[in-house]
This record gives structure tokens, C-alpha cells and sequence, in this order.
């Protein structure tokens, strides 16, 4: 092992820190700023793989250990250990359980269990619980059988999902609930978005086939590699030919129109994705607002490597409903309305979200969206176009919020649209994108 190379003991600490703090409700983003860099990565891709099997390793736990675990940070080592013990005996069992997931992490069972001891045995206030965690895993291995069959008939260990959010996706989708709740359980492909102003997907592709980088186009400006790579490392990422983006979250700036010489207003531009995309379009002055300040300063960031004119473009930090924060009277001709809602759409890169949010935080989100869409329409001209866009799959938050918004607003003329997206499976040549929900509307003049 080279002296770069953090151990597993050490990388089980880091991750369960990790998951400790999202069980404290705070985000994985948010605890990995704090994640020493020499462990960041590979305590990410455990932590990762610990969240999608959160709420079997829960269960397993409650069925091991009679009573609470001594602490919030035992809990969660057991907890990782637990989940990345799974992978393993997997493993063993079929060599190609995980075949076609490349970052799910992998290490022989008694490696998983040595090393998780000596996490313990590391870290000053664990090191009492030592002999728990050693019991508690190997007696897991011992009795993985049955204590699987009486995980899995509980919902939220079958399918790792909390069983509120299991009831609203079986609620809203009774043919497809649990096909979404697989597909939104796998890692999302790494998926570029070519800058059309400085290369091409065909250019793009032969350059990827010549680097022997296996890759395919499902469409539009997107390119879907096989296997995700660092993006440093990827041909074009200097030049600015291309962006990190997911398929459906390519179609908010693929289906607004914009032509040259309109005014655009890309509302919750943060960190610039949608901004940079409306800007390789076509040459419009644009008006990038966000309510968060810090992920803001990155779009000029963003418009710089891809050579993108940031003159072209006012930024202004302002809470969206509120338009005399920030609206200086002159009407837009087109407004991408991204607004802010509970990400239940994009969970397989985000996997924390599903533990952080509440069966509560759908209706204020919901109004939340609404009150945003009332105020964005005042500040459209007549003729225009605004493209309602969240990256969720629950109705209230996008059929249902498309509905009441068109009851609402009597110049709204609702416009042929994808409307809801559902996350996709990983299938070579296919999309492959998150869930998305998309309604284009029309002003009448």
C-alpha cells in the first residue's frame, strides 16, 4: 500500500463520520468540506454506497443489537461496516454481482471485519466498543441468511428508501414504483453535454473512441460514458468543449426557445449548467439568479473554460419570488424557471437526500414553487415563453403544480412538453437521465 493510499480502517471512520452527520440531517456535500482530502474520495464512494443500502444496514442492525448503539458514531461504523459487509458476502457468493457498478467498493469479508475493529480501535471514544462491533459483524456473516429474510420484509431495508417515500412513489406510480425505485437506486452514468460552439458529438466521439474511452450518444448535445473517469482526465475538458450534466437536466436548455437577441432570465442558475447551455444557443443577454451567493461566484468559473462571453450576463443573488429585490422592470422573452424542490428526481447521485427530507417538506416545496412561478410570470412579456422545470418525480410538485398554476393564470397556454421524466436504467445507446419534470407555457399576448 502506498503511503497515499489511506487505509480501509481509516476510510470506514471517515465514512461513517460522514454518515453520522447526514443522519444529523446535515447534506454529505455539506460533511465532506470537512473530510480531510487524503480520505475524501474513497470515504465518498463508501459513504455513497452506505447510503443505498441504508435502510437494510438499519434493519440488520436493530435485528443485532437488541438495544440503541452506545453512540451516534457506533451506530454509523456499524452502520458502513454493515453495508459494505453486504457488497462483500455478495461477492463471494457471485463474483459478478457488481459487475456493471464499477464504484461500488469491494473487499474480502474478514478484511471488512479486521478493519472496522481497527477503526474502532483508532478513534479514542470507540474504542470501548470494540469487542460490539467485532461480535455484532462476524455474527452477521455467520447467520447472513436468515438475518436477510427477516430484513427484507420490511419495506424500507427491501427497497432503501423511507417508507413514506416508498408509499408517495407507490401512490403516484402503481405500474412503475418499483421499477423507479431501482433505477433511482444505481449510481448515474458520468453524461457530458457538448458545447456546441467549440466542438461537435461526432468530433467529440471519435476523439473518445481514439482514447479508447467507450461512450455512446443518446441525443441532443449529450454524450454518456461507460464508465465514469476523472474529468480532468477526459479529452477536452481544458479546451471547454464539453460539461458535466445529466441527459434530463440537458433538456431544460435544449427546450426553451431562445434566438439571438432575446432577454432570458435563468432563475436558480446556480452553479451556471443551465446559463452556460442557453449561452452555446444562441447570443442573448441574460440574467443568472440564484438566492445562493457562494454557488454563484462558480458560473463565471464555468463560463470562462468554455469560453462562454460573461458579458453577456447580469448576476444577481435574490430570492426569486421576491421581484423587487432584484427584476428591473424590463419583461423577459424567455424565463427558465428551475425552482427549488426536493431533488427526489436526482437521489442516485445525490443518495443522502432520500434520509434528509420529511413527508412534510413536499407541500412546502410545493408552495414554495408556486409562489416562485406567480412572481417569475409578472416579469415575462406577452408572446414569451417559460419553462417550468424541477428535478423531482412527485406529482405535487410537478403535474400537479403545472395544474394549478395553469388554473391560476388564464394567459398561460400550456405548450406540447416531456413533462414527467422518471429515472431511466443504465442501458448502452439509451438515455439514461434523472427524473425530471418539465412544462413549457406560452404567454398569450
Amino acid at each position: 500500500m502506498s503511503s497515499t493510499t489511506p487505509s480501509l480502517s481509516t476510510v470506514l471512520l471517515a465514512s461513517a463520520q460522514l454518515v453520522q452527520g447526514v443522519l444529523a440531517g446535515k447534506s454529505l456535500t455539506e460533511c465532506l468540506t470537512q473530510t480531510p482530502a487524503t480520505v475524501r474520495a474513497a470515504a465518498q464512494a463508501v459513504s455513497f454506497h452506505s447510503l443505498r443500502r441504508l435502510g437494510l444496514a438499519k434493519q440488520l442492525l436493530s435485528q443485532l443489537v437488541s438495544r440503541k448503539a452506545p453512540s451516534g458514531l457506533t451506530e454509523a461504523l456499524l452502520l458502513v461496516s454493515l453495508a459494505v459487509l453486504d457488497s462483500a458476502a455478495e461477492v463471494q457468493e457471485n463474483e459478478d454481482a457488481f459487475a456493471d457498478q464499477p464504484d461500488v467498493p469491494v473487499y474480502a469479508p474478514h478484511t471488512v471485519v479486521n478493519q472496522a475493529v481497527q477503526a474502532a480501535a483508532d478513534h479514542r471514544l470507540l474504542r470501548v466498543y470494540k469487542a460490539l462491533i467485532n461480535a455484532v459483524l462476524r455474527r452477521y456473516l455467520r447467520e447472513r441468511t436468515e438475518l436477510l429474510a427477516e430484513a427484507n420484509s420490511h419495506p424500507e431495508a427491501r427497497w432503501n428508501f423511507p417508507n413514506w417515500w416508498i408509499k408517495q412513489i407507490k401512490k403516484a406510480y402503481p405500474q412503475e414504483w418499483e421499477a423507479i425505485l431501482q433505477h433511482s437506486n444505481r449510481p448515474g452514468p458520468l453524461t457530458l453535454r457538448v458545447n456546441q460552439r467549440r466542438c461537435s458529438v461526432a468530433r467529440l466521439l471519435a476523439l473518445f473512441e481514439e482514447a479508447g474511452i467507450a461512450c455512446w450518444a443518446p441525443g441532443g448535445q449529450a454524450v454518456v460514458l461507460a464508465e465514469a473517469l476523472p474529468v480532468q482526465q477526459l479529452p477536452g475538458f481544458e479546451q471547454g468543449w464539453w460539461s458535466v450534466q445529466d441527459y434530463a437536466a440537458q433538456q431544460a436548455g435544449a427546450l426553451l426557445p431562445v434566438e439571438d437577441g432575446m432577454h432570458v432570465l435563468d432563475a436558480c442558475a446556480a452553479p451556471g449548467g443551465k446559463t452556460a447551455h442557453l449561452l452555446e444557443r444562441a447570443d442573448i443577454s441574460l440574467v443568472a439568479l440564484d438566492s445562493d451567493a457562494t454557488r454563484l461566484q462558480r458560473v463565471p468559473q464555468n463560463l470562462h473554460r468554455l469560453g462562454l462571453d460573461s458579458d453577456q450576463v447580469k448576476i444577481q443573488a435574490a430570492d426569486a419570488a421576491d421581484i423587487q429585490q432584484w427584476w428591473d422592470g424590463k419583461l423577459f422573452d424567455a424565463i427558465l424557471a428551475d425552482v427549488p424542490c426536493t431533488a427526489s428526481g436526482i437521489v442516485r447521485r445525490h443518495p443522502d437526500i432520500r434520509w434528509l427530507r420529511r413527508p412534510q417538506d413536499v407541500a412546502a416545496t410545493a408552495a414554495l414553487q408556486a409562489n416562485i412561478a406567480d412572481a417569475l410570470w409578472l416579469t415575462l412579456k406577452p408572446g414569451g415563453y417559460m419553462l417550468y422545470v424541477t428535478c423531482s418525480i412527485f406529482p405535487q410538485e410537478g403535474i400537479e403544480q403545472s395544474k394549478a398554476f395553469l388554473a391560476r393564470h388564464s394567459d398561460a397556454v400550456a405548450l406540447p412538453s416531456p413533462g414527467q421524466v422518471l429515472p431511466q436504467p443504465v442501458e448502452s445507446g439509451q438515455p439514461c437521465g434523472d427524473g425530471f419534470f418539465y412544462q413549457l407555457l406560452r404567454k398569450e399576448a
